[in-house]
């Protein structure tokens, strides 16, 4: 389990090391680019029920820490549905990586 540190009090958010090393890509290329939006999450089951939701900036101190020493290989798909949901009106929200992107139906 990975944790975003987040603020100057060092807000602790636990997330899994795939899925952190995900939204590390997807967070930094938009804080690169000077961009402040929102992450969402819905919290565990081994949490009170409910979601939580961070306002990301950054001039804002922002640290990803890993357990795992060795880096994740990552997968486009799960980076290109994230950064798609970072672009919208609702920023990132953090789905499981098996969630499949919604189809479109064929034009006719």
């Amino acid at each position: 389990m990975g944790t975003i540190f987040y603020g100057g009090g060092g807000t602790a958010v636990p997330i899994e090391d795939r899925a952190l090393a995900h939204l590390k890509v997807v967070i930094s290329t938009k804080l690169r680019r000077g961009e402040s939006f929102t992450l969402s999450w819905q919290h565990p089951e081994d949490q009170p029920r409910g979601r939580s939701t961070l306002w990301l900036h950054p001039a804002i101190p922002l640290r990803f820490v890993f357990d795992e020493a060795e880096p994740t290989k990552l997968s486009r798909e799960w980076i290109e549905r994230l950064a798609d949901s970072a672009n919208s009106s609702g920023g990132i929200l953090l789905v499981p990586e098996d969630i499949a992107p919604v189809e479109e139906t064929p034009k006719r």
